[in-house]
C-alpha cells in the first residue's frame, strides 16, 4: 500500500498520505527497490526524507526547491521547520 506521495524522479522527500509510525515503511509509486523506514512519527501531510541530505543543500519536493537544510538529514527522519530553512522570499 502506497503511504507517501512522490511526484517527481528528483524529490528528496515524500509526503506521508497518512500518519507513519516509527519503523513503518515508506512507500510509493516507482520506488526502484528504495527501502526508507521512518525513524520517527511522520503526521499525515507532512515530509519524510528519501534520501540523506547534507546540513546547506537544497531539498527538492514536487520537482521544486522549497529550502535548504538546516542541518544533516537522514532517510527516515521527519522534515520540517526544525531541519528545513525556508529561502523563498528571503533577502539575498
Amino acid at each position: 500500500m502506497v503511504n507517501a506521495l512522490v511526484i517527481d524522479s528528483r524529490d528528496m522527500v515524500g509526503v506521508a498520505l497518512a500518519d507513519l509510525s516509527a519503523g513503518s515503511l515508506v512507500t510509493f509509486a516507482d520506488m526502484n527497490g528504495q527501502r526508507v523506514h521512518a525513524l520517527e512519527p511522520i503526521p499525515f501531510g507532512h515530509k519524510v526524507a528519501l534520501v540523506p541530505i547534507t546540513a546547506g543543500q537544497q531539498i527538492i519536493k514536487y520537482g521544486a526547491s522549497i529550502g535548504v537544510a538546516a542541518c544533516d538529514i537522514q532517510p527516515g527522519e521527519h522534515v520540517h521547520v526544525h531541519n528545513l530553512k525556508s529561502v523563498r522570499g528571503a533577502k539575498q
